[in-house]
């Protein structure tokens, strides 16, 4: 292949680097993606929130989704002992759409790199990013091997990296650091899910809790299959003995929900494992270049907020990237990292507080409190950027205070 040149280079095509492809591509902005994968390929990231169809909506990409019929997600269920906490996108506390999908990754990504080609962006596959240089002005040069191993350059004005768990930028740039988060791994797989119940039952998005820091997702698709996955300490992971698919069969003993429904199902794939998930940088962007989505921070799945943190930070750095190209001023810190972090701490926040204990307590707590649920349950749906919602604005704390209460009325029932 030849070398080319480019204003913008996206590194990664999946929900990250397509919606930022699509945005630059409206607005006239010339772009390639370059993704390592071929496609369709699997990755794990199932369960979407409302937030993201926005991003879909306005980069002209939610047409091609909705033909393809993925499994409403109108909410989602959390299992603790006999407790049932259900949330109701419809139920919020922020304006916004009141639905999303549970979604096969091969065929939703591939579906949207798809559109992006129809629309004219250049994508190569099989392609990977063994190098980059950036001169002073920011401008980069990176190095390309296809899939022959034979290199050629991209020159560009600028990257955005949504490589994904391939980190590419912070690989090369050393830009990685320790998550804040505990080390936590999963396991999962997926299922025909033969014994599926009918009706609402059947396609609800559930997390059965079987201890304090340990749960099982069960994610249905509209295609009969069903995602299931543990999460836990990773020593706990580690402390099942044996192949990946008797490690997961034995660890389905564990929940008394689930275990009847899915214990014969035949596993569709060897499990895999990904330990110690949670990722950190030391900066979100620099001169010349930004990361989105999970090539930036990486969170526990147990809210399912990796893809809309990917669109969220594609189609910004593809707004920021556009407004710098026609000459504007663009303050980085603030429009890019103060945004997106603003959102990342809230759901770090919450993902905190879930293995402390504190925001179980107050899933589980009963009788349930409205006005908290429905503001909770805009968190949930991805609305952590409305300041208007206690829960958002004051997330570092009102978490706590509500445990607190919660503590203080089971001691004067004691």
């Amino acid at each position: 292949m030849n070398d080319i040149a480019v204003d913008v280079l996206i590194i990664g095509a999946g929900p990250s680097g397509c919606v930022a492809a699509s945005y630059l591509k409206n607005n006239g902005v010339s772009c390639k993606v370059v993704e390592k994968s071929t496609f369709p390929r699997f990755v794990i990231g199932e369960s979407l929130l409302p937030r993201c169809m926005d991003h879909f909506e306005e980069t002209g990409l939610l047409d091609a989704l909705m033909a393809r019929q993925y499994e409403i997600k109108s909410g989602a269920r959390f299992l603790k002992d006999d407790v049932v906490c259900n949330f109701d996108f419809s139920k919020k506390h922020t304006p916004g759409w009141d639905y999303t999908w549970q979604v096969p990754r091969a065929d939703f990504d591939h579906t949207l790199a798809k559109e992006v080609e129809k629309k004219g962006v250049d994508i190569t596959f099989g392609h990977e990013v063994t190098d980059v240089a950036f001169d002073a002005q920011g401008h980069s040069t990176t190095t390309v091997k296809d899939e022959n191993g034979k290199e050629y350059k991209v020159s560009a004005k600028f990257i955005i990296d949504s490589s994904g768990y391939g980190r590419v930028l912070p690989r090369l740039l050393d830009l990685d650091k320790p998550s804040s988060l505990t080390p936590n791994s999963a396991i999962f797989t997926h299922v025909k899910d033969s014994q599926r119940p009918a009706g609402v039952e059947g396609t609800l998005i559930t997390f059965d809790i079987v201890r304090d820091d340990v749960w099982l997702w069960v994610i249905p698709f509209s295609n009969g299959n069903t995602s299931i996955g543990f999460v836990g300490p990773t020593d706990f992971i580690e402390s099942y003995e044996g192949s990946n698919t008797g490690k997961l069969r034995e660890m389905l003993k564990l929940s008394e929900y689930y275990y009847d429904r899915l214990k014969d199902e035949e596993f569709l794939f060897e499990p895999h494992i990904i330990k110690n998930y949670s990722k950190a940088v030391k900066q979100l962007y620099g001169k010349g270049y930004a990361l989105t989505g999970n090539s930036a921070e990486f969170l526990d799945p147990v809210f399912s907020s990796g893809v809309t943190f990917a669109t969220e930070s594609g189609l910004r750095a593809a707004k920021l990237v556009t407004k710098q190209l026609q000459g504007e001023d663009v303050d980085w810190e603030e429009e890019y990292t103060g945004h997106i972090m603003k959102g990342v701490d809230v759901f770090r926040t919450y993902v905190h507080e879930w293995y402390t204990g504190n925001l179980q307590k107050i899933f589980f707590h009963r009788p349930e409190n409205p006005v908290i649920k429905e503001q909770i349950c805009a968190v949930l749906a991805g609305y952590v950027w409305d300041q208007t919602n206690p829960f958002v604005k004051n997330h570092d704390r009102l978490v706590k205070t509500v445990a607190k209460v919660i503590d203080m009325e089971n001691e004067r029932a004691m």
